[in-house]
């Protein structure tokens, strides 16, 4: 509402300016003031209608094109000084003053704008900030968002730093939050109400990032150009987006190593009391599972599913999907210590 309003209070401006310089050029004429008026208002719309076009433009790609802009004339004009010493005509000079600025002023435009990326200084509201704040950047992406647990880690203050959520990564959960299948609709709604969790932690800088790559379909390859531009960390549970950060050099903080790193330690000897829950995929076998998800596989259990027995742990296997406990029942494994 605002923006229009400023469009219309423009053309209104704009209109009467416009009045006043066509009386005013045509010796205070009613009608050169009412065409003046007419030129004024469609120019003002056609501008309008140009600000509206620009509005995908990036403003990365501006602030680059301005910089080499300014690079190159600057370039151009040491050229031509000392040009200047070489005694020549001065309409010769002109021409070749002219023709530097244009080439310098293109080329640093254009080589700008490619290598945007490595220019820090063109995205001075994430890289210099108060001296009181972290400068370490984490950007979150949706499945992290959507897994809800960063919101409880976050009270805990084990996590230090200012979370950044990409515009492309609000943009999916919101469109996962109205797909027509009721699963996704759930998970993109838990994910859009734990990021309303962390922007009202007073104690957590959680902002949203404008800057996206068009050039670039996927949104996990998104999420680590963005974190290799702003030299960040990539927050998430993704697999494949782990290993796709760690190939490009971007840390990776992964909450399910996190989570694998926080089980307890279990040892060979141990004995627990467990319940068996269903039978397992070799013959006779139980499972069981520990508090948190750990899965316990018992030999000879398959006829106490549902039942509560003491075992002894005799071997831990750790894997990439988690960690698994192999167990034997505390009286078969003392009749075989025995035999």
């Amino acid at each position: 509402m605002t923006v229009i309003f400023v469009r219309l209070f423009f053309v209104f401006l704009s209109s009467i300016v416009g009045y006043y310089v066509g009386s005013l050029l045509g010796n205070f004429n009613v009608t050169q003031g009412l065409i003046g008026m007419a030129i004024a208002f469609f120019g003002a719309m056609l501008v309008i209608l140009l600000e509206i076009r620009l509005k995908k433009l990036s403003i990365r790609n501006l602030s680059a094109a301005v910089f080499g802009l300014i690079f190159g004339f600057f370039m151009a004009w040491i050229l031509t000084l000392v040009i200047k010493l070489i005694p020549m005509d001065e309409r010769i000079y002109s021409s070749l003053n002219i023709i530097l600025i244009l080439v310098f002023c293109y080329l640093g435009m254009v080589i700008a704008m490619r290598g945007k990326d490595e220019f820090n200084l063109i995205i001075p509201y994430v890289r210099f900030t108060r001296q009181a704040e972290s400068d370490e950047i984490i950007v979150l992406d949706t499945s992290v968002i959507i897994d809800g647990r960063i919101a409880d880690m976050a009270q805990t203050h084990f996590i230090q730093g200012r979370f950044l959520v990409p515009r492309f990564v609000l943009r999916e959960l919101q469109q996962i939050a109205d797909s027509q299948d009721a699963l996704k609709r759930n998970r993109g709604r838990r994910g859009l109400d734990v990021l309303n969790r962390l922007q009202k932690n007073s104690r957590l800088t959680v902002k949203i990032h404008e800057e996206d790559f068009p050039e670039i379909k996927d949104v996990d390859s998104k999420i680590v150009k963005l974190a290799k531009v702003l030299d960040a960390k990539v927050f998430t549970n993704d697999f494949n987006l782990n290993k796709i950060a760690e190939l490009q050099g971007v840390k990776v903080l992964n909450i399910n190593d996190l989570a694998n790193a926080l089980k307890p330690v279990v040892l060979p000897g141990e004995e627990m009391v467990v319940r068996v829950t269903r039978e397992g995929k070799e013959y006779n076998q139980g499972v069981a599972y520990l508090d948190d998800g750990t899965m316990i596989v018992i030999d000879n259990a398959r006829r106490m599913i549902g039942q509560t027995t003491k075992v002894v742990v005799t071997s831990v296997l750790q894997t990439s999907a988690g960690r698994m406990i192999f167990a034997n029942k505390v009286e078969e494994n003392n009749r075989r210590r025995s035999g």
